[in-house]
């Protein structure tokens, strides 16, 4: 899940809102069904800023934000794992990449915020470390739709990606094995 932990503090804020209201309750779907079928969670998010942060800190600062009607229904649960981003890509300058070689991920699930920024880089970052991708068309928001459409074309055609409605997305059943999960696909 890219960058849902939001405080919406920001100059196209008032741009991105109207599109992050209509995916929350998709990507509250997609989290219920990854959840129930063992699939491994990995919330990837901004820091905005704040180089002294970790996650338990961004989620309570997006909770007592304005708009903390979008945070609470994605917020993570204790099985959740969390990778905090500086820039676009949730790989650039992350731990995300050895994170999902561990778990044994081949494939991933990608939803949150902004299609035509983040989505976009780090669909760019996971295809070329040969993971599939399936970008969630109904959760992901966009702040310019004419450059979202472009985006999603390009992760289609030049990357493979699977683009998918949240209806149609299936996550695989994957077992806990010591040393952490064992699985093909992770909601990203």
């Amino acid at each position: 899940m890219i960058d849902m932990i939001h405080t919406y503090d920001h100059e196209d804020a008032d741009l991105l809102l109207p599109s992050a209201r209509k995916i929350v309750p998709v990507v509250g779907d997609l989290l219920a069904a990854a959840r129930s079928a063992g699939t491994a969670v990995v919330y990837a998010n901004d820091n905005f800023g704040q180089w002294r942060s970790h996650h338990g800190e961004i989620v309570r600062a997006a909770l007592d934000g304005p708009h903390a009607d979008l945070v609470q229904p994605v917020t993570p649960d204790d099985d959740s794992l969390f990778v905090v981003k500086a820039r676009h890509s949730i790989f650039y300058e992350t731990p995300l990449a050895y994170l999902l070689w561990e778990l044994g991920v081949t494939h991933v699930v990608l939803c949150g915020q902004v299609t035509e920024q983040c989505v976009l880089y780090s669909a760019l970052d996971a295809h070329i470390r040969h993971l599939d991708v399936t970008v969630v068309s109904d959760a992901v928001a966009t702040i310019h739709p004419q450059l979202a459409d472009a985006a999603m074309e390009m992760m289609r055609r030049n990357m493979g990606a699977r683009v998918l409605a949240g209806a149609d997305v299936v996550f695989t059943t994957c077992e806990r094995a010591q040393g952490g999960w064992r699985e093909r696909e992770t909601l990203t």
